[in-house]
């Protein structure tokens, strides 16, 4: 396992990115917190350093990234931000510079995705984004999106990547350190909604960086047993 690694976390200010900082933060790892407009942060919490990065400047995701004067360089990136609307050309581009600057810095990448890219439950052959059980035409949009930020990943040479899709519901809610943990496919809770509050998806994303799996894309889902 891995301990002790400097986290960085692009959207850190979103619903998701937030708790990383939160979850990494509270088991001793560095973590630069990625955003636009950062928030001031905890004075009181020293392993969060506050960094003002625009996700469309190259440079400055470069020099966030290989460290300053300030805070040292990452370890790995946790890739987590939405549009709304959805804008999937900035999506796709900040992606695809994410991978480009992780792989010449050598560090690992998760990406925080969408539960489009992932294949419906009893049909391997349907995406999710094409299932209308899981995705009214409302959010079409969005769910394509996920599929070709998937394939961004999927297709570029030299990233060392994983691809964290969430089940087919994320919320706020409850950190419980509880979930199932699936590949490519969506999962569901026992008791049948596929669902998982974004605290104990953020405690699967630093799961993944600390102890990273062989798989490139996977999914968990709310787990109601106690451990």
């Amino acid at each position: 396992m891995k301990t002790g690694m400097t986290i960085a976390v692009l959207g850190a200010t979103g619903m998701v990115g937030s708790r990383v900082v939160s979850e990494a933060s509270a088991r001793g790892h560095q973590v630069l917190a990625l955003s636009r407009k950062p928030a001031s942060g905890d004075p009181g919490d020293p392993d969060v350093t506050p960094v003002a990065v625009d996700a469309n400047d190259a440079h400055a995701l470069s020099k966030a990234l290989a460290g300053s004067a300030s805070h040292g360089a990452a370890d790995a990136v946790v890739l987590s931000l939405r549009t709304t609307p959805v804008d999937e050309e900035f999506l796709v581009g900040t992606t695809r510079t994410v991978l480009d600057l992780a792989a010449r810095l050598g560090i690992r990448v998760l990406v925080v995705g969408g539960a489009g890219a992932l294949r419906s439950p009893g049909d391997r052959r349907l995406l999710v984004a094409d299932n209308p059980a899981y995705v009214p035409d409302d959010i079409k949009d969005v769910a394509a999106a996920g599929v070709t930020q998937l394939r961004t990943c999927q297709s570029h040479p030299d990233a060392d990547y994983v691809y964290l899709s969430p089940p087919a519901l994320l919320e706020p809610g409850v950190r419980t350190g509880r979930y199932q943990r699936g590949t490519d496919t969506l999962l569901h809770t026992a008791d049948g909604p596929s669902w998982i509050s974004a605290e104990d998806l953020a405690v699967a994303a630093v799961d993944e960086l600390e102890t990273p799996g062989p798989d490139h894309h996977i999914t968990v889902v709310h787990d109601m047993c106690p451990a």
